[in-house]
C-alpha cells in the first residue's frame, strides 16, 4: 500500500498575525511546554497560586497508589469559592457573568452579584430538604440558567452533582439516578426545542417510577404545560424561592481538594453507565488554565460555548472555567437553525460574542444551508473560533474559517473527554494550524501514539493515543467500580502508569496529532487500517455531501468493506452517477482502498444528543442485527 493513502493534507498551514501572537496569554508555546514538561509539580503549582484556597497544600501531587492519584493533597477549598465568592468583593460583582437567551426569543441576564445570590437561594433550598456533604444530587433540565444556578448550589454545600442531559429517556435517567442514589432530583416541566415542548417532568416521573430512591423532586416552570404534581414529593421552585428558606445569602462548604464535585455518565452505547468521577481542587485549576489560554480568554470578551450543561463541554467550559476567570458566557436555549438557519450567527451579532466554540457536526449541519445565511450578519466581533466533539474534517474546518472567521479566527480545536475533564491536546492562539489536526498537547501534557506493544509510533503510522503522566483535572476513578476504572483506564499499559484513552491517533513529523476515533471506529481492509473519520472527511470534502457517517460491514475476500451513509447538501439528489462520482473522490482524496464498496443517500443519521454518530446502530442496521439500547439516540 502506498503511504500517500493515509498521510492527511499536512502541508497546509495557518499561521496566527502577529498581532494575535502578541495579544496571547502565552505568546510561546515551546516554552511554556518545555517548563511544564521538565517540573510539573512547580508548574501546577504556579498555575493553583492563582485561585484562592482556604487552606493551602501539604503536597501538589500524592503519586504513591497509582492510578489512584491525589493532587493538592491537604488543601481545603470549594470551586464556588473561585468561581462566584471571591468575585463578589470585586468589581466583578457588577459584570455580566450570564447572558441567556430562549429558543422563543425571550432573554435573561445575571450579573455575577445576581448569579451569587440566586445560587444561595438554591443552596438553601436544597438544605431544607436536608441535602448535605456528600449527597448526591440529579440534575435534569433543558438549557435555562436554572441548570448552572442548581449546579452550582450543589457544589457550593459540597453535594455532587449528577447532570443527565435534558433528553436521555426514562431508563437511562433512572439507571443514572439508581447508580448515584439520588435523593433529590431538579428538573423542569419541560423545555422548548425546534418550536416544540420536550416534557422533562413526565420523563422525571417515570423514571422515578423505576427507581424509587428519589424523595423530593424540585420543578422549575419553564414552558408551563400542565404536569403531575405529586403532593409532599414535588415542589414549584419559584414557590420554594419566595418562602424565608431561600435566604440569599449561604455559607460555601470548605471540602478537602479532593472531596466530589460531580458525577458525569458517559453515554456509552452498551453496558451499565460509567460515572465518571471529578473533584474539586485539581478541576478548578486545570479547566481555569487551560480555557485561558486555550481560548485566550480576556474581561472584555463575549464568550460563547455552545454546548449543553449537561455534558462535559458544559460542565468544564460553560459553568465552571468561565467562572473561575470571571467571564461573560451566553447561554442559548434551542436549536441552531430555528426558527431560521442563522439563529447562531444572528445570537453573535447581536451579543457582539467575541470567541464561539462549538462541535464539528454543528458547523456541517449549518455548512448545508450555504454561506449566504452566515453573511447576512455582521460576525466581525469573532476573534477565536472552537471545535469539540471529534474529529473535524479539512472541509468543514475551512469552511468554518473562511465563511465564519472570515479568515482571521484561529481556530481551537480541542482533544480530551469527559475522563480527562479538560483539553488535553490544542492548539494555544500563538500556534501555527493545520486543517484537521488538533495540534500539540497542552503544556503540562505527555502524550504519545504508541503500538500494542507500548513502543512509540512513526510519524504517520496509527496507534493507540495514551497520556503517560497524571495531570491534575483528571477522573479520580468510576463511581463504585474501582475495578473497572483500573481495568478499562490503566490495565493495558498498566507497567508503564499510562492512561489509555481509546483512541486511536498518528502524530506527523512535525509533532502535530491527528485523531482518528474511537478505536473501534477502525475499519480494516485488506489487512489495512482505516479510520472512520479518515474516509468520512474525504466523502464531505465532496461540494455536494454535507455530513457522512461509514462503518466496516463483513466481506469474505477483504475480512471487511466501508458502507458509507450520505446526507447531500441542498440542490442535490443521489444517483447511481454521483455514487460513482463519489468513489472516484475518495479514491483522489485517500486512496484505492479506502473507496466505500456501498454508497446510501440519507436524511438523517442515528446521533447520541451530544452529537456523535451512533456507527454501532448503522452496522446493526446493515447486517440485520438488534439495534441494542438506543436510551442515547436523538432521534
Amino acid at each position: 500500500m502506498s503511504e500517500d493513502v493515509f498521510t492527511p493534507p499536512i502541508g497546509e498551514w495557518y499561521h496566527p498575525t502577529e498581532d494575535v501572537i502578541e495579544q496571547a496569554h502565552i505568546p510561546d508555546y515551546e516554552e511554556v511546554y518545555r517548563e511544564a514538561v521538565a517540573d510539573p509539580i512547580s508548574f501546577w503549582a504556579k498555575r493553583a497560586d492563582t485561585l484562592e484556597w482556604h487552606k493551602l497544600w501539604d503536597k501538589v501531587l500524592d503519586d504513591s497508589n497509582p492510578p489512584f492519584y491525589k493532587w493538592f493533597v491537604g488543601a481545603q477549598t470549594n470551586i464556588v469559592h473561585n468561581a462566584l465568592d471571591r468575585h463578589i468583593k470585586t468589581w466583578r460583582k457588577n459584570k455580566l457573568a450570564l447572558i441567556w437567551e430562549g429558543e422563543n426569543g425571550d432573554k435573561v441576564t445575571m450579573s455575577y452579584w445576581r448569579l451569587w445570590q440566586e445560587v444561595n437561594k438554591f443552596a438553601n433550598i436544597l438544605r431544607s430538604m436536608g441535602v448535605k456533604k456528600g449527597d448526591r444530587v440529579t440534575i435534569y433540565m433543558g438549557r435555562i440558567p436554572e441548570i448552572v444556578v442548581a449546579m452550582l448550589a450543589c457544589a457550593k454545600l459540597g453535594a455532587p452533582h449528577n447532570v443527565v442531559y435534558g433528553g436521555f429517556s426514562e431508563q437511562a435517567l433512572a439507571d443514572r439516578i439508581e447508580d448515584a442514589k439520588s435523593r433529590v432530583l431538579v428538573t423542569c416541566d419541560g423545555a422548548w426545542l425546534r418550536g416544540k415542548i420536550v416534557p422533562l417532568k413526565d420523563v422525571v416521573d417515570e423514571a422515578v417510577r423505576r427507581s424509587p430512591v428519589v424523595e423530593h423532586i424540585i420543578v422549575v416552570k419553564r414552558t408551563g404545560q400542565p404536569v403531575n404534581m405529586e403532593e409532599g414529593r414535588d415542589y414549584w421552585y419559584h414557590e420554594l424561592a419566595a418562602l424565608p428558606i431561600a435566604a440569599p445569602r449561604c455559607e460555601t462548604e470548605v471540602v478537602d481538594a479532593e472531596h466530589p464535585l460531580f458525577l458525569l455518565y458517559t453515554s456509552g452505547s452498551t453496558g451499565k453507565p460509567k460515572g465518571i468521577l471529578h473533584t474539586h481542587g485539581g478541576y478548578q485549576v486545570y479547566v481555569s488554565t487551560t480555557l485561558e489560554w486555550a481560548f485566550d480568554l480576556k474581561d472584555d470578551d463575549r464568550y460563547w460555548c455552545a454546548a449543553d450543561p449537561g455534558w462535559i463541554t458544559g460542565h468544564s467550559y460553560i459553568v465552571y472555567g468561565p467562572l473561575i476567570l470571571g467571564a461573560t458566557s451566553i447561554l442559548y436555549e434551542g436549536a441552531p437553525n430555528y426558527p431560521y438557519p442563522d439563529r447562531w450567527w444572528r445570537i453573535v451579532e447581536n451579543y457582539g460574542v467575541t470567541i464561539l466554540y462549538t462541535a464539528p457536526t454543528a458547523i456541517r449541519g449549518l455548512m448545508r444551508f450555504g454561506e449566504a445565511w452566515p453573511q447576512r450578519h455582521d460576525l466581525s466581533s469573532l476573534r477565536l473560533l472552537g471545535s469539540v466533539g471529534e474529529p473535524i474534517n479539512p472541509e468543514a474546518w475551512r469552511w468554518f474559517y473562511n465563511n465564519i472567521g472570515s479568515e482571521q479566527c484561529p481556530i481551537i480545536d480541542t482533544w480530551w473527554q469527559t475522563e480527562t475533564g479538560g483539553f488535553m491536546i490544542c492548539p494555544l492562539p500563538s500556534v501555527s494550524l493545520k486543517p484537521g489536526s488538533a495540534t500539540r498537547p497542552f503544556p503540562g501534557i505527555v502524550a504519545d501514539v504508541v503500538r500494542e506493544d507500548g513502543t512509540s509510533c512513526e510519524p504517520g503510522e496509527d496507534g493507540l493515543l495514551v497520556i503517560k503522566t497524571p495531570w491534575p483535572s483528571m477522573l479520580r476513578t468510576i463511581w463504585g467500580d474501582d475495578k473497572r476504572y483500573v481495568e478499562q483506564y490503566w490495565s493495558k499499559f498498566k507497567e508503564q502508569g499510562w492512561y489509555l484513552t481509546g483512541d486511536t491517533a498518528r502524530k506527523d513529523e512535525d509533532g502535530y496529532f491527528w485523531i482518528i476515533g474511537r478505536n473501534d471506529d477502525v475499519i480494516k481492509v485488506s489487512g489495512y487500517r482505516l479510520g472512520t473519520a479518515e474516509v468520512e472527511s474525504g466523502l464531505v470534502s465532496h461540494k455536494a455531501v454535507a455530513e457522512a457517517a461509514v462503518i466496516g460491514v463483513p466481506d469474505e475476500v477483504k475480512g471487511s468493506v466501508i458502507y458509507a451513509y450520505c446526507i447531500l447538501r441542498n440542490g442535490y439528489s443521489g444517483s447511481a452517477e454521483l455514487m460513482q462520482e463519489l468513489k472516484n473522490h475518495v479514491r483522489h482524496e485517500v486512496g484505492a482502498i479506502a473507496v466505500p464498496e456501498k454508497i446510501e443517500f440519507v436524511a438523517t443519521l442515528p446521533k447520541t444528543r451530544s452529537g456523535k454518530i451512533m456507527r454501532r446502530v448503522l452496522r446493526a442496521q446493515a447486517l440485520g442485527q438488534p439495534l441494542g439500547d438506543l436510551s442515547t439516540l436523538e432521534e
